[in-house]
C-alpha cells in the first residue's frame, strides 16, 4: 500500500527492474530502414549522394516505449485506489441485505455496495453467504443461502430487487441459527436505514459471528411513504411522512390518470423538525375524478406510490334551485340534501341550464324547484344519455304531477287526518335485495307521515325500490334510455317525514350518487381478485400465482405481504386498491445496535479500480507508437499526417466557432421548411408542453390538410431570428423576463412584418381575461410591445371560418374571450398580428410519440380537444393564407357586382 493506492498483484512490480536494460536495447538498435519509392525516371534530377544511417533510436520514441512499458508494469500489478484491507483474510462473507419496501429508494446503491464486497470477496478467494430479510414471493420463510463462490454471489445479488411488503427481520434472525460461526468471517448488514419488528433481535445474532459491520442510509436519503387522501374529506391532500424530522425538505407529488398521462403536480414541504407534510391538490371534479395514481417525483418505491380506485372520487351533483324560499332553509328540501352530500361529493346549484351545461353525475330536482315544460324535456334528454335525476315529492308535485315520472302518481296525497290516511304515522320495511338500497339498516324512529301515492301497475313491484310497513312504495325508479329517473315519494324536508334528519338519508342519497354513469358501487363485498400489483419499485405488474384474493369488507386493515402486495383487486366493476403506505404505522430512523461498525453508503471506501484505465493507456500508445514507426520508414502517407496536425491545430479554432456554426445551421434549417416554432420560457416542463402541442398540431395539420411542414422549433426571443416563422406560441410563465430592449425591436419587426404571435395566457377558464395570474404577467411583458388594439373574436370573424366553421374556440381549458387585432386591410395583408387568450392551447395540443394525449381536457374532454385541434387548424390556415380565407366571404357581392 502506498497511501490511499494498493497493489492486488504487487509481485508484477519485479518487472520495472527490466525498465534500464530496455532502455539501452531501445537505445542501441536503429529503427528500421526508411522505405524510399525510387523510379528510374528521377535519377535526371539530380545525382547528389546522401547516405544517412542512424545509430541510435530518438530520445523521444525511447520515452514513449519505456512508458508504455511501465504502465503495462502497473496494470498487471492492479492497483486500486481505497481498497478495503478489512476485506483480507480466509473466513467466509456474510451478507444481511434488507429488500423490503424501505429499499427500494436506496437501492442502487445497496446493489453497488454489495457488488464491491463480492469483488473483495472474489480477490479474497473467500466463500460467501447472502441472506435477505423480506419473504420471497412464494411466501416460504426466509433462507440462507449456501456456501458458495463470490462469481456464483454475484449472479444471485444481479437477481435481487426490492420487494413490496415490510422485511422480516425477526425471521432472518432466526434463520441465522443454522450457520456456525466461523474463524476469521467477516459480516455485513446493508440495511435500510428504517426500525422494524426484529431489528435488534437481528443485530444480537449478527453480533455473535463476530464484528458486523452496517452500511445505513443518511436520514434524508431514507424512504418515505406517501398516504392517500381520506377518502370522505372534500380536500383531495395526500399525506407525506419520513422517518427522521431533519432540515425543511420540499418534494413533489405527480398525479396521473390510468393511462399514465400527468394531471397535476403539486409541491409538499416538510418543514424542519417535523415528520409530515401534507400537499393540497387544487382540482376541478372532472380532473380528480380521472386521478388514478399519486407519485412521488424521482423516487421509485412502492411507499411512494398511492393507487386511487372509487372511494376517492367526488362526483359533481347539481341542485335545482327555484322557488323555493331561502329565509328559512330548515324548512327547504335542497338544504338537507345539501348537508347530506356535501362531505362526499361536489355540490353545484343553480337552474336546470346552468347545472346542464356541464358533466354531472346525479341531478337532484326539490319539489320548490318548479321546472319549467322545457326545463323538464331538457332533463329528460340528459337522463336518456346516462343521467340520473332523483325527484322529491311535496305540495307542488302532488297538486301537478308531470310526465317526468318513473310511475303514474295519484291525485292528491296520503296523509295523516286526510282522506287517505294513517292511523299512526308509517316505518320502513326492509329495502329489497335486487335494489341500490339493500343491506342499509333502518333506524326504528323514521316515520313518514305524507306522501304520495303510485298508481298500481303490473310493473310497480319492479320499479320499487323503498316501501313503507303497509307496502306502499316510498322510492320508485325506472330506467330511461342509458340513465334512471329516481322519485323519493316523500319531501326532502322535513315536514312530511323525519327521514331527511336521519343517518340513513344520507346512505341513500349515497347509493343513488352511486348509479351515476362511470361510478362503482363504493361497496366492495366478497372476494376480490388480484388484478394488478405493485412491484418494490413502484410499477403495476401481473398477478402470480401465489397471491391470493382479498376480502373486499377487510381492504382496509389488510398489510400488504407476500399473500396480499399492494396493487389493485376485483374486476372493472369493483376496483379496490389496497395501498402501503396506510399500513406503515410507526416510521422511525433505526438504531444502529451496539457493538457494530457503522458506515453510511455515501462515506463507504469507494474503491477504484486503475487497471482498465491503465491498459486502454497501454492500448493508446500502442497504436501511437506504431504509426511513428510507419512514419519513419515512410509508409504513413504525408497528407495524412498533415491532415492529423492540422485537426489539432485547428480544434481550439473550431470550438470558437462552433456557437456559430450551431446557431448558423439552426437558421439554415428554420428557412428550408415551413414551421411551427414557440418562445423558450425557461421552464423546462412549459417548454416540452409547447414543443408536444405544436408536434401534434402539425400532425393533424398533415392528416386533415394540404399543409405540409416541418417539425416546431423553440426560439429565444433575445438570440435567435424569428423572420422564418409565420406562426410564434408564446406561453406565459411566472419566471419570464420583460425582453430587453433589443429584443422588444426585433419582436415588433417581426409583427410588423407579417408575423403572428399567440400570446397563451393559461389561466383557468373560470378566470377572465385581465383577471388571471397569467394575464397580469403578459401585460408586464408586453409593455415594450407595439401591440395594437384588441377585439374579442366574433362568429363573422374570418378566424372562425378559415377551415372549420367555429363557435368556440378552446384549448385545455375554455370559456374565456380570444382576442384579435383591430383588422386594418391595410396592414399585413389583414391579419391580426396578435392573437390572446387564456386557454392553454399547447396542453390540449399535446400527445407523446404515439400520438396519444399527455394532458387533460376540461371541462369538455376529447370533444372539446377536438374542437382546440380545429382552432389550431384555424389559426394556422388563418397565418398561412392572408386575407384570401376573408376574400372568399365576399365572392357572393363581387360576383353580383360583376353581373351588373
Amino acid at each position: 500500500m502506498f497511501g490511499a493506492l494498493t497493489f492486488l498483484a504487487p509481485w508484477a512490480l519485479a518487472a520495472a527492474v527490466a525498465l534500464p536494460v530496455l532502455w539501452w536495447l531501445l537505445r542501441v538498435t536503429p529503427p528500421s530502414p526508411r522505405l524510399v519509392r525510387f523510379p528510374a525516371v528521377r535519377l535526371l534530377f539530380g545525382l547528389t549522394a546522401r547516405e544517412e544511417t542512424p545509430a541510435r533510436t530518438p530520445w523521444w520514441l525511447i520515452l514513449l516505449r519505456l512508458l508504455l512499458a511501465a504502465l503495462l508494469i502497473l496494470a498487471i500489478a492492479h492497483p486500486v485506489i481505497n481498497a478495503d484491507t478489512r476485506a483480507a483474510g480466509a473466513g467466509p462473507l456474510l451478507v444481511v441485505v434488507d429488500d423490503g419496501w424501505a429499499a427500494a429508494r436506496q437501492w442502487q446503491r445497496r446493489q453497488a455496495a454489495l457488488a464491491t464486497l463480492l469483488d473483495q470477496a472474489d480477490r479474497s478467494q473467500r466463500p460467501v453467504i447472502l441472506v435477505t430479510t423480506a419473504p420471497s414471493a412464494d411466501g416460504e420463510p426466509i433462507r440462507v443461502s449456501d456456501l458458495m463462490s463470490a462469481g456464483d454471489a454475484r449472479a444471485v445479488a444481479q437477481a435481487m430487487a426490492p420487494k413490496p411488503w415490510p422485511a422480516d427481520r425477526g425471521g432472518t434472525a432466526k434463520a441465522l441459527r443454522q450457520i456456525e460461526r466461523a474463524a476469521g468471517m467477516r459480516v455485513v448488514w446493508l440495511s435500510d436505514g428504517i426500525d422494524s419488528p426484529g431489528a435488534h433481535e437481528l443485530g444480537r445474532r449478527l453480533r455473535m459471528f463476530g464484528m458486523t459491520e452496517i452500511f445505513i442510509d443518511p436520514p434524508v436519503a431514507r424512504a418515505r411513504v406517501l398516504l392517500p387522501p381520506h377518502a370522505g374529506d372534500r380536500d383531495f391532500a395526500p399525506r407525506l411522512r419520513r422517518a427522521s424530522a431533519g432540515i425543511e425538505e420540499r418534494v413533489w407529488i405527480r398525479a396521473s390518470d390510468s393511462g399514465g398521462r400527468t394531471l397535476a403536480r403539486q409541491q409538499a414541504v416538510f418543514p424542519a423538525g417535523a415528520h409530515e407534510a401534507i400537499a393540497v391538490f387544487d382540482l376541478p371534479s372532472e380532473l380528480r375524478n380521472r386521478v388514478a395514481r399519486l407519485d412521488l417525483e424521482d423516487e421509485a418505491s412502492a411507499a411512494a406510490v398511492a393507487l386511487i380506485d372509487e372511494r376517492w372520487r367526488r362526483r359533481p351533483v347539481g341542485v335545482v334551485t327555484g322557488g323555493e324560499a331561502e329565509v328559512t332553509p330548515l324548512l327547504s328540501g335542497r338544504h338537507y340534501a345539501e348537508k347530506a352530500l356535501a362531505p362526499f361529493v361536489e355540490l353545484r346549484q343553480g337552474s336546470v341550464d346552468e347545472l346542464l351545461a356541464r358533466t354531472l353525475a346525479i341531478t337532484l330536482l326539490p319539489d320548490g324547484a318548479r321546472p319549467t315544460a322545457r326545463e323538464l324535456a331538457r332533463l329528460e334528454d340528459w337522463v336518456s344519455k346516462g343521467g340520473v335525476l332523483v325527484r322529491f315529492a311535496g305540495p307542488n308535485l302532488s297538486q301537478a304531477p308531470d310526465a317526468l315520472l318513473p310511475v303514474r302518481l295519484r291525485s292528491g296525497g296520503r296523509q295523516l287526518g286526510g282522506a287517505l290516511s294513517w292511523t299512526a304515522p308509517m316505518t320502513l320495511a326492509p329495502f329489497p335485495d335486487n335494489g341500490p338500497f339493500a343491506g342499509l339498516p333502518i333506524p326504528p324512529d323514521v316515520r313518514v307521515t305524507t306522501q304520495v301515492l303510485a298508481e298500481p301497475e303490473m310493473d310497480l313491484n319492479a320499479k320499487t325500490w323503498a316501501r313503507l310497513t303497509d307496502g306502499t312504495p316510498l322510492v320508485t325508479a325506472e330506467r330511461r334510455g342509458e340513465g334512471w329517473l329516481v322519485l323519493v315519494h316523500t319531501t326532502g324536508s322535513p315536514s312530511w317525514s323525519n327521514l331527511p334528519m336521519s343517518g340513513l338519508f344520507v346512505d341513500m342519497l349515497r347509493r343513488l350518487v352511486s348509479l351515476s354513469q362511470g361510478v362503482a358501487d363504493t361497496e366492495a363485498d366478497g372476494r376480490l381478485a388480484p388484478a394488478e400489483l405493485l412491484d418494490g419499485l413502484g410499477r403495476l405488474r401481473p398477478p402470480v400465482a401465489a397471491v391470493a384474493a382479498l376480502d373486499g369488507d377487510d381492504i382496509v386493515s389488510t398489510v400488504p405481504s407476500p399473500k396480499h402486495p399492494p396493487g389493485l383487486y376485483g374486476d372493472d366493476a369493483t376496483r379496490r386498491a389496497l395501498n402501503l403506505g396506510p399500513a406503515v404505522a410507526d416510521l422511525r430512523p433505526l438504531d444502529v445496535p451496539s457493538g457494530m461498525m457503522a458506515t453510511t453508503y455515501d462515506h463507504a471506501r469507494r474503491e477504484i479500480d486503475l487497471k482498465p484505465w491503465l491498459l486502454a493507456a497501454v492500448l493508446v500508445l500502442a497504436v501511437l507508437d506504431m504509426a511513428i514507426a510507419l512514419a519513419l520508414r515512410g509508409l504513413l502517407g504525408r497528407r495524412a499526417a498533415t491532415a492529423a496536425m492540422a485537426g489539432l491545430l485547428l480544434l481550439p479554432v473550431t470550438g470558437g466557432r462552433s456557437q456559430a456554426r450551431q446557431d448558423e445551421a439552426a437558421a439554415l434549417e428554420a428557412a428550408l421548411n415551413t414551421r411551427l416554432a414557440y418562445v423558450r420560457t425557461g421552464d423546462p416542463t412549459t417548454d416540452e408542453i409547447s414543443e408536444a402541442g405544436l408536434a401534434g398540431l402539425t400532425r393533424v395539420l398533415e392528416r386533415r390538410s394540404t399543409v405540409v411542414m416541418a417539425q416546431p422549433m423553440g426560439v429565444d426571443i433575445e438570440s435567435d431570428a424569428l423572420l422564418f416563422f409565420p406562426l410564434l406560441y408564446w406561453p406565459i410563465t411566472d419566471g419570464q423576463a420583460p425582453p430587453s430592449a433589443a429584443a422588444a425591436q426585433k419582436l415588433n419587426l417581426y409583427l410588423r412584418h407579417g408575423g403572428m404571435i399567440l400570446f397563451d395566457t393559461r389561466d383557468q377558464g373560470e378566470v377572465h381575461f385581465g383577471q388571471g395570474p397569467g394575464s397580469q404577467k403578459l401585460q408586464r411583458l408586453a409593455e415594450s410591445l407595439a401591440i395594437p388594439p384588441l377585439i374579442p373574436v366574433s362568429a363573422d370573424h374570418v378566424l372562425a371560418k378559415s377551415f372549420y366553421l367555429l363557435h368556440e374556440m378552446p384549448g385545455r381549458y375554455s370559456g374565456d374571450t380570444v382576442w384579435v387585432e383591430r383588422t386594418n386591410e391595410q396592414v399585413n395583408d389583414g391579419v391580426s398580428s396578435v392573437v390572446i387568450g387564456s386557454h392553454d392551447w399547447a396542453g390540449a395540443w399535446a400527445t407523446d410519440d404515439r400520438g396519444q394525449p399527455l394532458l387533460a381536457v376540461v371541462p369538455g374532454g376529447e370533444q372539446q380537444r377536438e374542437m382546440a385541434y380545429r382552432f389550431g387548424v384555424n389559426l394556422v390556415m388563418y397565418a398561412l393564407t392572408g386575407n384570401y380565407k376573408g376574400d372568399q366571404v365576399h365572392v357572393p357581392h363581387i360576383l353580383e357586382r360583376l353581373s351588373r
